[in-house]
């Protein structure tokens, strides 16, 4: 795939990239502060001057993997009070991972649950549905990305454009055993956020580079007429769990990476920063969430503010 050096967001500056870290302020911290140990995942909405925050609370493997999606509601997008939590065994999960929540264009909300089927490398998507945001706690889950025996489906990007639904998931082969950690984006669409059609891939790792062994999708917002994404990606199977975040112009035929390497990482070792979500503002401003790793090994959510 082309990789474009000279795009970028409008918005965008290096001294921006430079600052990102320092700038930023925490949101969520893990319970226990060790490696494997993360929050994070950050799915974000903000509805009538009211922040939504759906993430992903894990353990280490062997402690309980991805034990719950936690919901959580904020009058200035920083300082988060919990709404409602969403319990792996719920959804019959030996795992969950980044939820999407969704606020849809008739007022009801939304949540995207990526769940691992017990025993196995598959993922599934199930859809949680609700008048509130506290109701989705109590929605009966109904799968709608299965997957298949080839494949694993999980953490999607949902958007609707005003016509139609968009979705972007990790899809994961399951070809190989011991290679199910590479992954691809690719894009559904859908008339009504349930029933969804593949439209194939759109971004793939370039071999040799930064995100050889696979990408995910973070985000997809629009900023003065074009679309844009941030993807996770990772060069080795190693840097599985410490992916770093890329920058991608979103057209019609695919995503297209912008420069040669990461966009943003953690100054930490092993320099994970990924998940990130973006929020545009009224005012043209931006908040972005992200996942990171800290240096004690463990994960924190973290934003930052992009002033207009």
């Amino acid at each position: 795939m082309t990789r474009a050096g000279s795009l970028a967001p409008v918005s965008w500056s290096r001294a921006r990239v430079e600052s990102f870290w320092a700038d930023a302020e925490v949101v969520a911290v893990p319970d226990d502060p060790r490696p494997g140990s993360w929050v994070g995942g950050p799915s974000v909405q903000l509805v009538d001057g009211v922040w939504w925050l759906a993430q992903r609370l894990r353990r280490p493997v062997g402690e309980g993997r991805g034990f719950a999606n936690s919901l959580s509601r904020s009058d200035d997008g920083v300082h988060f009070e919990p709404v409602a939590a969403l319990g792996k065994d719920a959804f019959g999960a030996e795992s969950l991972e980044r939820p999407a929540l969704v606020h849809t264009p008739d007022g009801r909300w939304r949540t995207y649950v990526s769940c691992a089927t017990p025993g196995t490398k598959h993922w599934r998507v199930d859809l949680l549905e609700a008048d509130t945001v506290a109701g989705l706690a109590t929605a009966t889950p109904r799968t709608v990305l299965p997957g298949d025996a080839g494949s694993a489906v999980k953490d999607p990007v949902v958007r609707h454009d005003g016509g139609r639904w968009h979705l972007w998931a990790s899809v994961h082969p399951l070809d190989d055993p011991d290679a199910t950690d590479r992954m691809t984006v690719d894009h559904a669409t859908s008339t009504d956020g349930v029933d969804w059609t593949w439209q194939g891939t759109v971004l793939a790792g370039t071999p040799g580079t930064w995100d050889a062994r696979g990408v995910r999708p973070a985000t997809v917002w629009t900023e003065d007429g074009a679309t844009w994404a941030l993807y996770d990606g990772r060069a080795t199977a190693e840097e599985n769990w410490e992916e770093r975040t890329g920058l991608a112009r979103v057209d019609p035929d695919g995503w297209t990476p912008v420069g040669d390497g990461p966009l943003l990482q953690s100054p930490h070792a092993p320099h994970g920063l990924r998940y990130a979500e973006v929020v545009v503002l009224p005012d043209g401003g931006q908040r972005w969430f992200y996942e990171a790793t800290r240096a004690d090994g463990a994960h924190e959510l973290r934003t930052v503010l992009l002033r207009a």
